[in-house]
């Protein structure tokens, strides 16, 4: 967990937590203010990442869907259905924990997405 101005987190709190349903994402870029505050930065960058991610599978998902929709295999379909799933389960359930940091007033990272926020700079 990284340190946290308190200062930052009362002003920053509803973005933070809005920012893993996107609009708090978009309340970011608008708003000057927002843009200087770490806390919501950091939870911005984490919302961005699973949206990213989610975009990414989705995309994924599709062009599968598309090849074995081809190729008429039923079975490959509950498969790649089911794959999408658990990831969109995994995707919500990464967001939960992030809302439940920004309401707590921490910078909790969230597991595996580390990689995308550290490139994500703004």
């Amino acid at each position: 967990m990284k340190h946290v101005n308190p200062k930052e987190v009362e002003e920053g709190k509803i973005v933070a937590i809005l920012s893993y349903l996107l609009v708090g994402i978009l309340w970011f870029f608008i708003d000057e203010e927002m843009k200087k505050n770490s806390f919501v930065k950091f939870h911005v960058k984490q919302g961005l990442a699973l949206v990213i991610i989610g975009f990414s599978f989705s995309i994924l998902i599709s062009i599968l869907f598309g090849m074995v929709g081809f190729m008429m295999i039923n079975l490959s379909f509950m498969v790649l259905g089911g794959l999408s799933q658990i990831i969109n389960l995994g995707l919500l359930v990464l967001s939960v924990m992030g809302i439940i940091s920004a309401i707590n007033g921490t910078k909790k990272e969230l597991p595996w997405i580390e990689l995308i926020t550290k490139k994500l700079t703004f």
